[in-house]
């Protein structure tokens, strides 16, 4: 028999060679065979809805009306600590950061939030967390609180504010339905692997708003979102005509959304897309409300429908310090303010940068200062608007 001898440093170098290809294969296999474990499944049928919108859009209260459903645990923006920790210019930049923090948090794995907040950090650190029903409830929050009452936030900041979000995530696991609310997704593609990933039942609503009432309000809030424009714009805010190039931008985005979801969409992302306009739903709150908890499987209640009506027939009006508050107000009247309040001089600044995405989402353009005063005249009543999705595509398309 025959007897090699090999070098000790060509051993060596063998091993070490064996041991990358082992490595690379099983990195290879990973990829491209989904995951086939019962802890990386959605379990039980649980249902992930990504609420997309823009920011002084309703996104908001949209979100209330999923959050204050039983079966619902929601988060208000977690990709906002995304854009306050890495202070990197341009949302193109932070859009797989953010994407890939909301596929952990749609697992309830909020450990992923532990690289943004502080080393020791309380439920509190999270933004907006007491505007959550479920991390004001049990289990996330220990007694005095029970779960047949509706906490205050004012209560839950004082009873709830517990240590890390072990709590939080054991919570998460115990309710069929995930939303999110985000304002930092402007464009679909970013989603495309939670969409084809096993473990995620993703639903994703778009919400969108007149843009000259968008205007409108982000004047109002001009100081609040600052930092957040200045991302929009590529570290580019500072000048007199910031929020009509931000405006541009998210009429954009609104397009890129729409035709990668309707006139475009891939095979698995038929029938996960709704398109929402706030002004539809102000307009008739129950029955646009319905048709979304009937997207994402969820049921009315005698008590959502009660919150929903009393929420929506307000006397409140809004005022900029209430710029992320949820107030009962008249919401039909709120939708309509910008016609007295906004110059029709900047109605035609916002018409000009956004008239594509007003032709696509049905909202009539104005013409005369006479008209933006004539509150009986609708805008979004119009023939063209159709958000129905393509039944069949050419082999060219």
């Amino acid at each position: 028999m025959l007897h090699f001898r090999v070098p000790a440093p060509a051993a060596l170098a063998l091993l070490v060679f064996q041991a990358v290809v082992v490595v690379l294969f099983i990195g290879w296999h990973s990829h491209i065979t989904p995951p086939t474990s019962d802890s990386n499944t959605a379990p039980g049928g649980k249902v992930h809805v990504l609420l997309v919108s823009s920011w002084r859009s309703g996104s908001s209260f949209m979100g209330q009306v999923f959050n204050h459903h039983p079966s619902v645990f929601y988060l208000m923006e977690p990709a906002w600590h995304v854009w306050g920790c890495l202070q990197r210019p341009g949302a193109r930049s932070l859009r797989m950061a953010v994407r890939d923090l909301i596929h952990r948090v749609f697992l309830c794995d909020l450990s992923v939030l532990d690289a943004y907040l502080p080393i020791q950090h309380n439920v509190s650190d999270l933004f907006m967390w007491s505007h959550s029903q479920a991390l004001c409830s049990p289990p996330a929050c220990p007694p005095p609180f029970h779960s047949h009452t509706t906490p205050q936030i004012t209560d839950c900041a004082k009873q709830c504010n517990v240590a890390g979000l072990e709590r939080a995530e054991a919570a998460c696991h115990t309710y069929t339905h995930v939303v999110l609310k985000e304002v930092r997704f402007f464009e679909l593609e970013s989603l495309f692997p939670l969409l084809r990933d096993p473990s995620i039942n993703l639903r994703i609503l778009h919400l969108v708003r007149d843009p000259r009432a968008v205007f409108r309000s982000r004047e109002q809030a001009a100081a609040a979102l600052q930092r957040d424009a200045t991302i929009v714009l590529d570290g580019k805010a500072a000048s007199s005509d910031t929020q009509t190039r931000v405006m541009q931008e998210i009429c954009r985005s609104h397009i890129r959304i729409y035709d990668t979801a309707v006139k475009k969409a891939p095979d698995f992302l038929q029938g996960r897309y709704k398109l929402v306009r706030y002004e539809d739903v102000v307009r008739d709150p129950l029955t646009e409300i319905q048709r979304m908890y009937d997207f994402v499987g969820l049921e009315m209640t005698e008590a959502l429908q009660e919150w929903i009506h009393n929420i929506t027939h307000g006397k409140g009006k809004g005022t900029p310090s209430e710029a992320f508050k949820i107030t009962k107000r008249n919401a039909s009247e709120v939708s309509q303010a910008w016609r007295t309040s906004l110059t029709f001089s900047k109605v035609q600044q916002v018409q000009e940068v956004c008239r594509s995405a007003m032709s696509l989402l049905g909202y009539r353009l104005l013409n005369t200062e006479a008209e933006q005063k004539q509150l009986d005249l609708d805008l979004t009543r119009v023939e063209k608007y159709s958000f129905t999705w393509l039944t069949s595509k050419s082999p060219k398309d």
